[in-house]
Parts: C-alpha cells; sequence; structure tokens
C-alpha cells in the first residue's frame, strides 16, 4: 500500500505543463496514466470528492484532504493520476482550472 502512495505522489509531482494542455475524454481513462479532463461538476460526493463528467461519461474526483473547489454544474479542467487499483475508476486530483482561469493547485498528503 504504501508504495502504491508513493508512485501516485511521484506522478502527482511529476505533472507537465504540456500533459495539461491535451485533454482526454473520460471515456478513454485508463488507470495508472497522467491525465488531463475536462467537463462538468456532476455532483460534490463528499467535501474533497466530486464527479465529473463529459459527453464519453463520468469518474470520480479526489482533491483531498483539500475541499471542492467548484460547485455543481461548474466547467472545470482536472490534470491528475488516475488510480491504478481495482473499483471504479478514480482521479487523484493535482491541478483544477475553472472556467474564469483560476488554477487551484492540490496538495495530498498520504500516512
Amino acid at each position: 500500500m504504501r508504495i502504491l502512495a508513493a508512485a501516485t505522489v511521484l506522478a502527482l509531482v511529476s505533472l507537465s505543463p504540456a500533459m495539461a494542455d491535451q485533454v482526454t475524454p473520460v471515456g478513454e481513462v485508463q488507470r495508472g496514466t497522467m491525465v488531463t479532463l475536462q467537463g462538468s461538476v456532476e455532483r460534490i460526493l463528499d467535501t474533497d470528492e466530486f464527479r465529473l463528467a463529459d459527453e464519453t461519461g463520468s469518474i470520480r474526483i479526489y482533491v483531498g484532504p483539500n475541499w471542492v473547489p467548484a460547485r455543481v454544474g461548474e466547467s472545470v479542467k482536472v490534470s491528475g493520476f488516475v488510480d491504478d487499483g481495482i473499483g471504479p475508476l478514480e482521479l487523484y486530483a493535482r491541478l483544477l482550472t475553472r472556467a474564469d482561469g483560476t488554477v487551484v493547485e492540490f496538495e495530498h498528503r498520504y500516512d
């Protein structure tokens, strides 16, 4: 488990600016990859999780231990690491860009 967390942190830190410009449709997301997704906030699942949807599907976005910095219906772009474990797809967000251009960077802590 700690190895997975360490690999995830390393992947999140190495998010390149070029990758943040290339948007992947939600329906094409692959486990264990760094991606940038664009869509609307479908619903808030918890204080640190929301569901992002585009025309190809939806995915859970984890921003913890931070608060979700967007509202339901808001258009956002999110960059991060797609969990490579079993279960539903989930993206560990590193950056979120709001429609007005505001960029929110997330700090993740794994104990």
